[in-house]
């Protein structure tokens, strides 16, 4: 269940978004919408997990950041899209894990490996909040501004229809 909190528009260096605040009982998850979605088909769709590395600190060792400038840009050109922010920090093991990671992962292991190599798991998200995300807005259909298999696979198991993906390579 996921219950919307508040709304507002959000003006951007890629234009303006209508940010939406939702709340499932555990976590906020925010959407942020371009152009009419509801009833459409084929929206463009970034669900996007936290990351304070790259995000708040700008880190150069994710490529987070750049991952959401590029989805933006994708729907400021298309004029109509929703990026899906769940707070999934350290693909969803939290910050600490992330930290405690750090040195594996600079010594060339792939970051999910280097979760597990610190106790974790590899990849805890979890995107049903997203799959409830875009029921309440109305989405018939979208097509995912992903390459991970696993978000497809959770927003089809959920009543989602994907038309696509497109992988949101760096410029």
């Amino acid at each position: 269940m996921i219950i919307k909190l508040a709304e507002g528009d959000l003006k951007t260096k890629f234009g303006e978004f209508h940010e939406t605040l939702f709340y499932n009982g555990q976590k906020e998850s925010i959407a942020l919408t371009m152009g009419d979605v509801a009833g459409a088909d084929d929206v463009l769709c970034r669900v996007h997990s936290s990351c304070l590395f790259g995000h708040a600190f700008n880190s150069i060792e994710c490529d987070c950041r750049e991952q959401m400038e590029i989805s933006q840009q994708l729907i400021q050109q298309t004029g109509r899209g929703i990026i899906i922010w769940l707070d999934q920090e350290g693909k969803g093991n939290g910050h600490f894990a992330l930290l405690k990671s750090v040195e594996h992962k600079r010594l060339g292991l792939p970051q999910a490996d280097a979760y597990e190599a610190v106790g974790f798991k590899k990849d805890a998200r979890d995107y049903t909040p997203a799959a409830e995300i875009l029921k309440a807005l109305g989405v018939r259909s979208i097509c995912m501004l992903t390459d991970n298999p696993k978000k497809v696979d959770t927003l089809t198991q959920h009543g989602i229809q994907v038309n696509g993906t497109k992988a949101v390579a760096l410029l």
